[in-house]
């Protein structure tokens, strides 16, 4: 566990009499290497070892469960030669941090199989959804990517998928983005008891570690968890589900920064087991899934999509109705948005805004340039509180009297307008309406279904309760507005229409069926792409569009892509160490992307402070992705062998190109 790039392999040693037993494939161990004394674990036990020099002796055998097994073990090495990783790197986002006392916790019994699995009604509404739970069951390991519908329950889904597959004897492991999607594909598979466990970074060690060792002990057949769960060691694993993989929450922050659903696909090809990937949109990636055939489609028939969904109005249809007048395109929310409003809470039904930034004014500009207006002392964005003080969201110094320093005028205008400053503007349009906020500070998981106004930010949004339903379901709200849409797309990034799209879709499937009345206003203009796709709610179609404009540019995930981020000395060391194959691309170096962090932690910005970081780009065909991670790891190997240890950071299909 040394990780270092040019260590990366296994080395022998010789166990002792005493230890033999204790010594199994996964135990952990501590040996000494280079004078000190190192953690590691068993890969394996041979008779004889290939190494021709003195071998050493094992220190002590740590424990001797066997926590990497073999699937594991395996897994990683494959994430690791995927990304141009180290596989000690991957272990430790694998296999979590001992705990002693609860290790020696008496080991409960398995609870009995399900007698049954659930109803799969639900998942008639899919072609070939029934087919795809019996193929599970048949370790016939389908692959699928699900759009689900809008309005639908998803927890509920997965939940009864999940349930099907346990009562066939066969394991399951659930990833979902965060903490609130976590609670609540928990509280739908409540039914399954102590075969189900959660894994989360909000356990504690010693919860976080009991827990995996019930999946790891054939305890617990169910594991639902974040990012680092797809690792888990859970016994006949049947069927991985990765729920909207394209939530930048899975973006995992440790090298070698693998993302779960890639890990999925990598686990259910080694182990032979089921994989659905699931969301009301779908990423470039999943698209790519399916279009190579790898992947089948598991969407509803067009008929069943047009009942369930809502009627989406986008800012040009009603534009046209009024002549094009072009205060409706100014004004930040219309007038026909605020009558859309007013009939569903005089219907008595909830109204939903979102938003895309939280606080008052998050961002401030000079309002003669209108240049960024930032801090004095770190170069930060200044934001604007409730009491109108000024501050810095970086350091949070508090400006009293800011000054543009392009052109030295001391007036400034709102850039954005965040959740409160919408909720207050609100309240006052909307007398005698109960408005409740829900943003990353303070998040309401649901309301009651009844007439009040929700501002709300991107994956914040409440769930609507049906009245006297002691559980959270899709009740659905009356309309459902987006404003300020220009902040989602008007971004320097690949991903900008996908995240756009991603955001869009997932509201749009909180509002009624439009034969119950439900609205979406979306305040974009019409002829976008992605407002199209949510008009004629086509998500896959999208997703296809998007990965044939990115094959035709040479972007992922038609491309396999690498960047490689660090100090100006440190990236032109790189480039000279690295052998790259034939018909790579590479761009740059160039400034890093704004909002990226750099190797060593610092912040960039387009006014960074202190030492600036680069970003080197490489792309090369897909067909070559993984000799473009062999050239990678091994100019790893040869800079930190030279004792060249420069901020460098290299990272494959980064999250983030710019």
């Amino acid at each position: 566990m040394l990780g270092l790039a040019h260590l990366d392999r296994p080395f022998d040693y010789l166990v002792d009499t005493e230890q033999d037993a204790a010594a199994v494939p996964g135990a952990r161990l501590r040996v000494r290497f280079a004078g000190r004394l190192v953690d590691a674990f068993v890969l394996a036990r041979l008779d004889v070892s290939e190494h021709d020099g003195r071998l050493g002796w094992i220190d002590r055998v740590v424990s001797p469960e066997p926590v990497l097994t073999p699937e594991i073990a395996t897994l990683c090495r494959s994430v690791a030669d995927r990304y141009a990783g180290t596989m000690s790197d991957v272990v430790r986002l694998a296999v979590p941090p001992r705990h002693a006392r609860t290790e020696n916790e008496e080991q409960p019994r398995p609870a009995p199989q399900l007698p049954s699995g659930p109803d799969l009604a639900g998942w008639a509404d899919y072609r070939g959804g029934p087919a795809f739970a019996a193929a599970v069951c048949e370790y016939r390991a389908p692959r699928a990517v699900w759009q689900a519908l809008p309005g639908a329950d998803w927890p509920a889904r997965l939940a009864e998928l999940i349930g099907h597959t346990v009562a066939a004897g066969r394991g399951v492991i659930a990833v979902v983005p965060d903490q609130r999607d976590l609670d609540r594909l928990a509280q739908a598979c409540a039914e399954l008891g102590d075969r189900c466990v959660t894994l989360a970074a909000s356990l504690g060690p010693t919860a976080r570690y009991r827990r995996w060792l019930a999946a790891l002990r054939g305890t617990a057949r169910v594991v639902l968890g974040t990012r680092s769960a797809v690792f888990a060691p859970v016994h006949d694993l049947g069927l991985v589900i990765v729920w909207d993989d394209g939530d930048p929450s899975l973006d995992e922050p440790r090298a070698p920064y693998p993302h779960p659903r890639e890990v999925a696909v990598l686990r259910s090809h080694q182990q032979q087991c089921g994989l659905l990937i699931g969301g009301y949109s779908r990423t470039a990636e999943a698209q790519a899934l399916v279009a190579a055939d790898w992947a089948h489609d598991l969407v509803a028939d067009r008929a069943v999509v047009r009942r369930r969904g809502p009627r989406v109005q986008a800012l040009a249809e009603e534009n046209r109705s009024v002549g094009n007048d072009p205060l409706v395109r100014m004004a930040r929310v219309p007038e026909f948005a605020f009558r859309l409003a007013r009939s569903a809470l005089d219907a008595d039904r909830p109204v939903l805004i979102s938003v895309p930034r939280r606080g008052y004014l998050p961002s401030l500009s000079c309002a003669k340039c209108r240049s960024h207006a930032r801090c004095r002392s770190c170069h930060g964005p200044l934001a604007m509180a409730r009491d109108h003080t000024v501050s810095c969201r970086w350091c949070g110094r508090v400006d009293p009297a800011p000054r543009c320093a392009a052109c030295g005028s001391t007036e400034i205008r709102a850039r954005t307008v965040g959740s409160a400053r919408t909720a207050e503007e609100l309240g006052r349009a909307f007398r005698g309406v109960p408005v409740v906020t829900s943003d990353g500070s303070h998040r309401v998981d649901e309301i009651p279904d009844e007439a009040r106004l929700v501002v709300a930010t991107p994956g914040a949004e409440p769930i609507v309760r049906c009245a006297g339903d002691r559980s959270p379901t899709m009740a659905g709200y009356g309309t459902v507005i987006a404003v300020d849409t220009w902040a989602h797309l008007d971004r320097e990034d690949l991903r900008a229409d996908e995240d756009a799209a991603r955001h869009w879709f997932a509201i749009a499937a909180l509002a009624r069926p439009a034969a119950d009345g439900g609205t979406v206003v979306l305040l974009a203009d019409n002829d976008l792409p992605v407002v199209q796709a949510l008009v004629r709610w086509d998500p896959a179609g999208f997703a296809a569009d998007e990965l044939s404009q990115r094959a035709e540019l040479g972007f992922p995930p038609a491309v396999t892509m690498a960047s490689v981020d660090g100090t100006p000395a440190a990236v032109r060391t790189f480039v000279d160490l690295v052998e790259l194959p034939a018909g790579a691309d590479v761009l740059g170096p160039v400034p890093l992307p704004p909002g990226v962090r750099g190797p060593a932690g610092g912040r960039t910005d387009p006014m960074p402070p202190g030492d600036a970081y680069e970003r080197l780009l490489i792309r090369v065909d897909r067909r070559h992705g993984r000799d473009l991670a062999r050239a990678l790891s091994s100019a790893q190997a040869r800079r930190v062998g030279g004792n060249d240890a420069g901020p460098l950071r290299v990272q494959v299909d980064p999250p983030t190109i710019g």
